[in-house]
């Protein structure tokens, strides 16, 4: 419950609050305490804190009527818990801002502790998504785009920064640090969350979780530019394919989520997928973004032309028969949909049969006839990778 406290309120940085004596946080911790006077307690706070918009998009996840005692909210100026049943909480509610949370997938490992498996967690922050929206209405057009640009390089690039975040946190203490829509719900996966839904409301976003699992042990998500994902390669093993960054951090979590939510496009890709940056969809259609990869032909690991290596994801939709068929080779950088324009969701597929069958009969005059016709085609037609 005290890295609960610590995050949510802010307290980890300015303070050093975890260099303070137990006594020193429990006082600290006991001023941000309030009581759940009623069971109209939580509503009222909520429709102090923000608006009947809100208060319904969260009545609909949450019955306060009824779990009043199984709740926990927290706004930026307190938490109501007196008379919470610890043994039996069910959701927790932040509406203090994520932006001024300095560790955030710490804050969300806290509340991944407190709350047993299909907890929900309900909780807000402004995108830097949202914030464009808002300094467009604040200050028009033209002006508000030199605003935001101005405040992206400051809350957005600056805080990623290694050495200069530690300046920027002490001078700001993490009030305006801003993050994407994809970053914000790859980081809640990581930690052991489903999304169930995120909607804008009032230029602030609020989003629903629930408790899945355990937050993941493995190494969290990079912001450099040269990227390496974990692919199903050779044998059904795991491979790592690099490639420049082309998505907003943490977006290799949400891969399920979006086609959940999205399905697929005519090309076989995940539907307007959120997680592609413009200067990432600039990338992808140079394929400039694959070069690092050519350095994985070099050392023998992949070929220049071949089955893609997939995501687990990706690679579970395929048939069984073909699933089998793919692991036997090796994978190579320009795909079979490229070489015959089969870009499509279940034409990449239908693809990939055409390619393995051709293959096992001339396997080096069919990957020379592919990629001269991948050449041509990425050339000439402009078919995208997926």
């Amino acid at each position: 419950m005290t890295d609960y406290f610590q995050y949510v309120h802010n307290l980890s940085w300015g303070n050093k609050f975890e260099q303070f004596g137990s006594n020193i946080r429990e006082t600290v911790i006991s001023l941000l305490i309030k009581e759940i006077d009623d069971y109209n307690a939580l509503e009222r706070c909520i429709l102090n804190e923000s608006s009947e918009e809100v208060l319904s998009y969260i009545t609909g996840f949450v019955n306060l009527k009824k779990h009043y005692r199984n709740t926990i909210l927290s706004t930026h100026t307190s938490s109501y818990i007196d008379n919470v049943d610890f043994n039996s909480v069910s959701s927790i509610i932040n509406l203090s801002k994520i932006n001024s949370t300095q560790r955030i997938n710490k804050l969300f490992r806290s509340v991944n502790t407190l709350l047993p498996k299909f907890g929900v967690y309900i909780g807000k922050i402004e995108t830097y998504g949202d914030r464009k929206i808002n300094f467009l209405k604040r200050f028009g057009r033209t002006k508000g785009q030199v605003v935001w640009f101005v405040d992206f390089i400051i809350n957005r690039i600056i805080p990623r920064l290694k050495y200069i975040d530690r300046i920027y946190y002490g001078l700001t203490n993490g009030r305006r640090h801003c993050m994407s829509t994809s970053e914000l719900l790859g980081r809640l996966v990581y930690c052991g969350f489903c999304i169930v839904d995120i909607r804008s409301i009032d230029g602030i976003s609020y989003f629903v979780a629930k408790k899945v699992s355990s937050p993941m042990t493995k190494l969290q998500s990079s912001y450099y530019p040269i990227i390496s994902l974990p692919r199903v390669g050779r044998n059904g093993c795991l491979m790592k394919v690099w490639k420049i960054r082309t998505m907003h951090p943490y977006s290799e979590y949400i891969q399920d989520y979006v086609i959940r939510r999205n399905g697929y496009n005519e090309a076989g890709k995940p539907a307007n997928d959120f997680r592609i940056t413009r200067s990432g969809n600039l990338l992808r259609k140079l394929w400039i973004d694959e070069f690092p990869q050519l350095l994985q032909v070099f050392r023998g690991e992949m070929k220049l032309v071949g089955v893609r290596p997939l995501s687990a994801t990706r690679y579970n939709e395929f048939p069984d028969d073909l699933k089998a068929e793919r692991i036997r080779l090796k994978p190579g950088c320009i795909a079979p949909y490229v070489a015959l324009n089969m870009p499509g969701d279940k034409e990449s597929i239908e693809a990939d049969r055409i390619y393995i069958e051709k293959y096992k009969q001339h396997p080096v005059l069919t990957d020379i006839t592919y990629f001269f016709k991948g050449v041509c085609n990425i050339l000439v037609n402009r078919v995208k990778h997926n």
